[in-house]
């Protein structure tokens, strides 16, 4: 064993290293439950390695330690290396775990039972196991956090008399992705975008955000469609923007989230409503000859639902009363729904539609706007897509299914922590960016719009009479074709106001929308 602990390499699982090491912590644990199991897990966003060089840096996805970080030839001194430097990632260590066995994990912590490691590795296992150790219950000590809010986001928590650890993980064992501590998400946070957006709207007259708010609305309601490739009849895109308005007024429970499909989806509309049961689900395409699955994502098994739900919602409740930021706990929760895609269809529209809930149930913004986060993700489609491939891609691998009669697929490994355990910082950046360009670009835009729109509506008025509606549909003609009303717009639908007025009209457009430019 110590020959595997101690070997020098120059890259892991096709992952180039910066110069020959040694692995440590997490990189080390994953060889060793490969090499001993044939268990693959995904590869964390960074690694860790040793040199024997007096160094320390981090490049391409490793951190290089010097060799006075070395941990020992053992197991138990790299969890220790990837507690303390690493932070914590639950599917490696519960796999680890497994390795070394219960027997072995006692006598392991026994060694220092009061160690501040010993005892986050005694609560750890329990936790995620839900079976004691045969070790008594510690009576002095002073409370240790389990994440260390250093490296990893975490809630205030509560105090485990038996280990004397601060458990202070977002989330419970059913579900609980953990999100990094990175440059980004700090200086994001200490921007205050909540009260940025508060500032923002603070002059705007109460008439205008709300025609604002609407507008928005049924934007975001048309652009989560056009994520999913449809185009909704006018009717539908305005029932959903609805939903969105609503958003933050309803617990997320099971009867709700099967209530928002069948609105989104229509009522019985497809032959799995509601949560899955007994029926596998994936997103892609099938071959053209044979007509086998070829997936780009594949559905936490159905029989495994019920779990993941249920942690899905209990972490959402926690996070929510914790001082767990709303951009955070909107990333946490939507992006972990998508990812289990629980439903046979809608679970893109119900996921976006969960980012609106949190914001609005946690007060994120006021005035009653809602945030057109389905805009601002249309707006940054490859890379909305690149995050969740960044996701899914790495973990096909590790799938093993087969093709049912029916062309889908059928799981045949165990594959729940896949979707319960997993690292969340590149969506929480994601999200962030999305909300920051809202704050940005597309209120003010939409704010701007519309302060034109009723400058120009009353300089029409002015020159000629003619209903709400008409003057409405003029100024959304001009405005689509570049400050001009087409021959054919105007000959159907204004035949009736005078060349010399049209064209004052379009001076005044060009006035208004585009200060400066040449006639």
């Amino acid at each position: 064993m110590k020959n595997q602990f101690s070997q020098e390499v120059s890259a892991f699982r096709g992952r180039r290293m910066p110069e020959r090491g040694c692995l440590v912590g997490y990189a080390l644990l994953l060889q060793v439950i490969e090499d001993q199991t044939s268990k693959r897990l995904p590869l964390p966003a960074y690694l860790s390695m040793s040199t024997t060089k007096h160094r320390r840096y981090t490049r391409d996805n490793w951190h290089v330690f010097t060799i006075r970080h070395q941990p020992g030839d053992d197991l138990k001194s790299h969890i220790v290396f990837s507690l303390k430097y690493e932070g914590i990632d639950l599917q490696i260590l519960k796999e680890t775990f497994k390795l070394i066995g219960p027997k072995s994990l006692t006598q392991m912590i026994m060694d220092e039972p009061t160690g501040q490691y010993s005892r986050r590795i005694w609560f750890l296992y329990e936790w995620m196991f839900i079976k004691p150790l045969d070790i008594p219950d510690l009576m002095r000590g002073t409370y240790v956090d389990i994440v260390d809010d250093n490296q990893q986001y975490c809630v205030t928590g509560k105090n485990s008399t038996r280990h004397r650890v601060r458990n202070n993980l977002p989330g419970t064992a059913e579900f609980c992705p953990l999100i990094r501590k990175t440059k980004k998400l700090e200086s994001l946070i200490e921007g205050k975008l909540d009260d940025e957006i508060r500032k923002g709207l603070r002059s705007v007259h109460n008439d205008l955000l709300r025609r604002t708010a609407a507008f928005l609305l049924l934007k975001d309601s048309k652009a989560s469609f056009h994520i999913e490739g449809e185009k909704p009849s006018p009717l539908r895109a305005r029932n959903w923007g609805a939903i969105i308005g609503s958003a933050g007024k309803h617990q997320l429970t099971i009867e709700e989230i099967e209530r928002l499909q069948q609105i989104v989806i229509g009522k019985d509309k497809l032959r799995h409503m509601g949560i899955r049961h007994n029926h596998e689900g994936f997103i892609g395409e099938h071959d053209s000859e044979d007509f086998t699955p070829i997936p780009e994502h594949i559905s936490a098994k159905s029989k495994d639902l019920p779990d993941l739900m249920k942690g899905l919602f209990e972490t959402n409740e926690i996070l929510q009363k914790s001082e767990y930021h709303p951009i955070l706990t909107a990333a946490t929760i939507a992006f972990g729904f998508v990812y289990i895609h629980p439903l046979a269809d809608g679970n893109g529209r119900i996921h976006r539609y969960i980012i609106h809930h949190i914001l609005a149930k946690q007060g994120f913004a006021d005035r009653n706007i809602i945030f057109p986060i389905s805009a601002s993700i249309l707006d940054h489609l490859a890379t909305y897509q690149d995050v969740l491939e960044h996701h899914s891609s790495p973990r096909l691998e590790l799938i093993d299914w087969e093709s049912t009669d029916d062309y889908n697929t059928r799981i045949l490994n165990d594959t729940k922590d896949l979707y319960r355990y997993y690292d969340n910082t590149l969506e929480a950046e994601f999200l962030f960016d999305c909300v920051q360009y809202t704050i940005d670009r597309v209120i003010p835009s939409e704010l701007d719009y519309l302060m034109k729109y009723d400058e120009l509506t009353d300089q029409i008025n002015n020159l000629v009479t003619m209903e709400n509606t008409r003057v409405d549909l003029m100024i959304k003609f001009i405005h689509q074709n570049d400050g001009r009303l087409s021959k054919t717009k105007r000959e159907k639908y204004f035949g009736f106001i005078e060349d010399d007025q049209i064209r004052r009209i379009e001076t005044q457009y060009q006035a208004i929308f585009k200060p400066g430019s040449e006639e």
